[in-house]
């Protein structure tokens, strides 16, 4: 929308009713009209019109004031109040709002439904919305107004003018919106993949992508019931999940433990004995012991001996010989 500050000039037809809203009764009395008439298009001239000293634009301004007196009310009365009364619905479409102005007021004023007067009906109805908008802007919490001028596509430099911000802030705002359209697209796409599934599946595979609960109930059209039945469903299966991990957990464990010492076959009792006794004149650090046995797969129940009992050894091996 329009928002530019640039101060451009008014059409005369308009800058001739407004004035007619600083007149009062004695100034459109019979004695006083005449002279009222010069004063104003001498106050036209110094505004840059050159109303005196041009036939066209003198004739224009007295069949104003004729027109105001047989309504008995200038113009812009009329008009300001009808402008006064829009509300931010009302103004939701510029040109439609500007025809109903036009088609209302001109029963009274025929003379601005003139095309060359729409256009600025249609400037000063735009003007309007964005008053509307910046009023509800400040009244918004947080961010909220910013983001709402950005979507109303107001320009930058109105933004911060208006809500008295940084440009630094407007530039952040404006990333963060960009951030959330990027994480809507990427959620669409979920939502697409999952085309057809129930509810429970949309939600869980949502989750799954790491999208917040908000755009999700709001994206995939889903209640709160939805929402609590899927975290309950992938709560169980995260419990089951962690269930199966550990018992592979004690599974892996038991197994590199190895077999305990009763399970132990004579031959390889004394394999792994005969193992033990060569770490051990390597090293008799039990951390270095544990480490090459492990590496050479001797049962822990025997290593366990190796490092607190080494004297049993030598009955374990008697004991393996039979």
């Amino acid at each position: 929308m329009t928002t530019s500050q640039v101060t451009e000039k008014k059409p005369l037809w308009l800058s001739i009713e407004e004035s007619f809203l600083e007149l009062d009764s004695q100034d459109l009395s019979a004695e006083n009209l005449e002279t009222s008439i010069k004063r104003m298009a001498g106050d036209l001239d110094n505004a840059g019109y050159n109303v005196s000293r041009h036939g066209g634009s003198m004739l224009q301004l007295r069949w104003a004031v004729n027109d105001m007196r047989e309504a008995g009310r200038p113009l812009m009365k009329d008009f300001n109040a009808a402008i006064a009364a829009l509300t931010l619905e009302d103004v939701a479409d510029l040109y439609l709002t500007s025809n109903n102005l036009i088609r209302d007021i001109g029963k009274t004023w025929p003379e601005l439904k003139r095309a060359e007067r729409r256009p600025e009906v249609i400037r000063i109805v735009e003007k309007t919305k964005l008053d509307l908008l910046i009023a509800k802007a400040k009244g918004l919490p947080d961010d909220e107004g910013v983001r709402l001028l950005i979507e109303e596509q107001v320009a930058p430099e109105e933004i911060t003018r208006s809500l008295d911000i940084t440009e630094e802030k407007l530039k952040q705002v404006n990333t963060d919106m960009e951030n959330e359209r990027a994480e809507r697209a990427r959620v669409a796409t979920l939502i697409a993949a999952v085309a057809g599934k129930s509810n429970e599946e949309k939600v869980k595979h949502l989750f799954e992508n790491n999208v917040s609960e908000e755009l999700i109930i709001e994206m995939a059209e889903v209640d709160q019931s939805a929402i609590d039945g899927a975290k309950q469903a992938m709560e169980a299966e995260l419990k089951e999940k962690q269930r199966l991990a550990e018992a592979a957990a004690v599974k892996k464990k038991a197994a590199a433990a190895g077999p305990s010492l009763g399970d132990i076959p004579p031959e390889e009792m004394l394999e792994h004995i005969e193992a033990i006794r060569e770490i051990m004149e390597f090293s008799d650090q039990e951390k270095e012991i544990r480490t090459m046995c492990e590496q050479s797969s001797i049962p822990i129940a025997l290593v366990d001996i190796a490092v607190s009992e080494p004297d049993r050894l030598d009955a374990l091996e008697k004991e393996a010989e039979g």
